[in-house]
């Protein structure tokens, strides 16, 4: 088939690359003149594992190509997937305006009959809204339907989560464009769930909302285990062989993330308001988050006293590891909030400062290595879950800093290697504290 992507963020280039490696013909859209010509040398603008090899191999073998043209992509597109970004707004509700670009630009460049797909992340609504759109401003002799298709990839995971999809849902009143996207997403061999419109909208708010949910309470049970002396790592375990739990997002830390946690969560609840359904339960997951992204600092504040001049060596920065995403990253805040208390913070990340950079500006200082962040540190914050810090030299590492003391935002050291120390101070999430040679 041919088909045209529009945007080539996380979610447009993932599927974009995907769909061609699976054999279709893929143009995919972006305004960003800079960002079309960088895809176009091979160079992702997004960090995501294997993403950028496929890029460059399905874009010598013709089959994957950039444009910031409309008029070039849409021309005899059998399927046109949306996936541009729907940003929060201070409400809670998601920011429709770069969605409703898109169907103005489908509307002004649409010469054939296609199927819309909409597979940015919208409220329940707005496949008829969009519809309304191009239905106002295209030519009246060219027909269209629409499919919501929402996404489901995690960043870090991206290509993996398109090409081995745990599902695809179909959202479609028309029966043939339901078939027409089946058909698109076929090699992929993963089970179909063909929905109305509205359903596959709520799915992807209902499923994200649930995951975030589990995620915070899973964080209370971690701190209620900090207070009556339980290891959450064994209360985790054993909820999660429980076949109706699942062991799946029940790991404590510092609170969620990213682009789509944070922002869906909100959104729901806005929707629910906007509707007279008090989903409190979905308060209380946002309140318990906030409160799980100032955990560190209250640990270090309860441990050290006054933090003003005391140095903080921040490990991770990006939301999650294999990736470089910065939004809504549980560092942001804790960084602010260490800063604003007096402290000195250097903070070090394989892959996102730059990022950060952009975010954090020269509120706080930026390393290139672990060890030159932790050098004369008074503590260890350990933030973002990365494999190079679960193999950590401990032992070494301690001996750099001027207090041997680390907090675990992420639980990702294991226990042994610990206690190879000949002196340190572990403070975990909902797990008893290590102190070892400390007087």
């Amino acid at each position: 088939m041919k088909i045209a992507v529009l945007g080539t963020g996380y979610v447009g280039l993932s599927t974009g690359v995907c769909l061609s490696e699976i054999g279709h013909n893929v143009i995919c859209i972006d305004t960003d003149e800079q960002k079309i010509k960088s895809l176009r040398q091979g160079i992702s603008p997004i960090y995501e594992p294997g993403l950028e090899n496929l890029l460059i191999q399905n874009a010598a073998a013709g089959r994957l190509l950039f444009t910031t043209s409309h008029r070039e992509a849409l021309n005899g597109a059998e399927i046109i997937i949306i996936a541009v970004g729907t940003p929060q707004m201070e409400d809670g509700g998601a920011n429709l305006s770069y969605i409703v670009q898109a169907a103005k630009d489908i509307a002004a460049n649409l010469v054939q009959s296609s199927v819309v797909v909409i597979k940015s992340t919208v409220p329940v609504g707005t496949n008829d809204f969009i519809k309304s759109i191009i239905e106002e401003h295209c030519n009246e002799s060219v027909s269209f339907n629409m499919v919501s298709n929402p996404e489901f990839l995690r960043q870090g995971s991206a290509v993996m989560d398109t090409m081995q999809a745990d599902r695809i849902i179909i959202g479609s009143e028309n029966d043939e464009a339901a078939k027409k996207v089946q058909e698109m997403y076929r090699p992929l061999n993963v089970p179909f769930i063909l929905t109305s419109i509205r359903s596959a909208e709520m799915i992807k708010y209902a499923s994200n909302a649930f995951l975030a949910t589990k995620i915070s309470f899973i964080n209370e049970v971690a701190n209620l285990c900090g207070v009556v002396g339980a290891d959450v790592k064994d209360v985790a375990k054993g909820m999660g062989k429980d076949k109706r739990i699942g062991e799946a997002f029940l790991q404590p830390g510092i609170g969620y993330g990213g682009s789509c946690f944070p922002k869906d969560v909100k959104a729901l609840l806005h929707t629910a308001n906007l509707n007279g359904v008090h989903f409190s339960l979905l308060k209380e997951t946002v309140a318990i988050n906030d409160f799980q992204q100032e955990l560190l600092v209250t640990k270090a504040i309860n441990r050290l006293g006054d933090l003003k001049g005391k140095k903080v060596a921040m490990l991770g920065l990006a939301f999650k590891p294999e990736t470089d995403d910065m939004r809504e990253a549980p560092s942001i805040k804790i960084a602010r909030s260490l800063t604003k208390l007096g402290a000195e913070v250097v903070a070090y990340d394989p892959v996102a400062v730059d990022n950060a950079k952009n975010i954090l500006g020269d509120t706080i200082r930026f390393a290139s290595t672990v060890r030159e962040a932790a050098v004369n540190a008074d503590a260890v914050f350990i933030v973002t879950e990365w494999k190079e810090f679960r193999l950590l030299d401990l032992k070494t590492l301690m001996t750099t800093m001027r207090r041997p003391i680390v907090f675990d935002g992420r639980n990702c050291l294991e226990e042994d290697r610990i206690r190879e120390c000949k002196k340190i101070e572990y403070y975990p999430i909902g797990r008893p504290a290590i102190v070892i040679g400390m007087t």
